[in-house]
C-alpha cells in the first residue's frame, strides 16, 4: 500500500515537472527544493526580462559609415580620417563582431585598375583603424572595384558616391 502511495506521488511530481517545462520563463527564482538524498541545492537564479544575457544586447546597434576618396586616389582625406576616427569609436565600444571593409571605385578605369585601387582603399582604412586602436584581427578586406556601384549615374556626383571604403558588419 505505501508503495503504491509512493509510485502515485513520484507520478504526480513527474507531471507537475513536465508542465512546468513549456510555459514561460518565471522571471525570479523558485524557491529551494530538498532533493530525495536530504541535502539542501542553493536556487539556481534566472535573469529578468530586462537584464541582458549576451554582449550585444548591453549596447546600441553600431553604425559605420563609408569612407570617401578622390578620384584616382588611396590617400585619406581629412574628412575621411575624421569618418574613420568615429568609426574607430564604435569599433571600440562594440567589442563583438567583425566587420569587412569594402574598397569601391567609379566606373573610370580598367576592370584591373579599379580592383587594385579598390583594395588599396581598403586598405588604407583598415591601416588607419588600426592605428586608432581596433583589433586587426576584427577587420577583413576586400576589393569590388567598378562592379558594384551605389550610385549607377554616369557623371561627376555619381563617381564621387562610388569611390568608398564601405563597411559591412559581420558575426
Amino acid at each position: 500500500m505505501i508503495r503504491k502511495h509512493m509510485l502515485w506521488i513520484a507520478a504526480l511530481v513527474a507531471l507537475m515537472a513536465i508542465a512546468g517545462c513549456g510555459g514561460k520563463k518565471a522571471t525570479t527564482a523558485p524557491p529551494p527544493t530538498e532533493p530525495a538524498s536530504g541535502t539542501t541545492q542553493p536556487p539556481v537564479e534566472e535573469a529578468t526580462d530586462n537584464t541582458p544575457t549576451t554582449p550585444s544586447e548591453e549596447v546600441a546597434p553600431m553604425s559605420l559609415s563609408d569612407a570617401y576618396f578622390d578620384f584616382d586616389s588611396y590617400t585619406l582625406s581629412s574628412e575621411a580620417k575624421g569618418t574613420l576616427e568615429t568609426n574607430a569609436n564604435e569599433l571600440k565600444r562594440v567589442t563583438a563582431g567583425n566587420v569587412t571593409i569594402e574598397g569601391h571605385c567609379d566606373e573610370r578605369g580598367t576592370k584591373a585598375y579599379n580592383l587594385a585601387l579598390g583594395e588599396k582603399r581598403a586598405n588604407a582604412a583598415k591601416d588607419y583603424l588600426v592605428a586608432l586602436g581596433v583589433n586587426a584581427s576584427r577587420i577583413n578586406t576586400v576589393s569590388y572595384g567598378k562592379e558594384r556601384p551605389f550610385d549607377d549615374g554616369h557623371d561627376e556626383s555619381a563617381w564621387a558616391k562610388n569611390r568608398r571604403a564601405h563597411f559591412v558588419m559581420g558575426q
